[in-house]
């Protein structure tokens, strides 16, 4: 049986790889972006018929439930939901202003979150369906100057772990997609830079360059190759709930368990020494 996709952020990166192999795959795809005619070129030849393409600012409410009851008329379901839309960011704490932390938020976490939501009554009533919720190593690893972003994601990935449990019994499916460097563009025009202070040159300042060598485009992972793996777990009832891609991202995250799991143990005498005596 095809499946219909539904994916944000379909104009670049993730999204429109993700949205290319899903067609190439002979499904239906409703491929989203604030611009759509830059999907223009989304679909291979002889898919056209199979592509959707729509306007979708995933911070408008309303539009969220246009585009969900639109897709559901055309196409009578909705098998998989890909939450992929969302922009870098990087300033400190300090230096990230109310407004660039909310405009982070509101795209990457509460955006997916009013989707999810959205679209989860259609999954339950057909008794099935995939949720993919693009996430990133930053959404188990934390670095200087990535704090809002990888906020952003940590509470996505939180929000999904306990999505998981809740809709297991209707037969839908969650799959948080943890994927490392690669070239999407991530350090390009979309990314939100807060007002650099001085005082976080030494901490910050490493990683300001490591965004800007990211504009060049050369990291190490490939988007088609992350969509063929994400495919691949749409369609594998045994995927893990948390799917990391990338060599960089398997490290970081594996690195990150071990701090924590050394953590745990270093005071694990005191945390367990809290209870009342008796």
């Amino acid at each position: 049986m095809t499946r219909t996709w539904l994916i944000t952020g379909c104009s670049s990166g993730f999204g429109r790889e993700i949205a290319r192999a899903a067609l190439a795959a002979g499904d239906t795809v409703v491929a989203t972006a604030r611009s759509p005619e830059k999907l223009a070129d989304l679909a291979p030849a002889g898919a056209e018929d199979r592509l959707d393409a729509i306007a979708l600012d995933v911070t408008d409410a309303a539009a969220i439930a246009a585009a969900v009851a639109d897709a559901v008329a055309r196409h009578g379901r909705i098998d998989v939901l890909v939450n992929n839309a969302g922009h870098g960011a990087v300033g400190a704490v300090e230096e990230t202003t109310e407004a660039e932390l909310r405009s982070t938020l509101e795209t990457m976490f509460f955006g997916a979150a009013a989707l999810t939501r959205a679209v989860l009554p259609v999954m339950r009533e057909q008794r099935g369906g995939v949720v993919v919720q693009i996430s990133s190593m930053g959404g188990q690893v934390s670095l200087p100057g990535f704090g809002s972003y990888c906020a952003a994601k940590f509470a996505l990935e939180a929000l999904s772990e306990a999505l998981a449990a809740e809709v297991a019994p209707f037969g839908v499916r969650v799959v948080i997609v943890e994927p490392g460097a690669f070239r999407t563009g991530f350090g390009g025009a979309g990314m939100q830079r807060s007002e650099p202070m001085d005082a976080y040159d030494e901490s910050v300042g490493p990683t300001r360059a490591a965004v800007d060598a990211m504009a060049a485009n050369d990291q190490p992972g490939d988007p088609a190759l992350a969509a063929a793996a994400i495919l691949r777990a749409v369609g594998d009832p045994e995927a893990p709930l948390h799917l990391a891609l990338g060599a960089d991202s398997v490290d970081g995250i594996r690195a990150a368990h071990d701090a924590r799991r050394a953590d745990l143990a270093a005071w694990e005498d005191v945390s367990r020494a809290t209870a009342f005596a008796g």
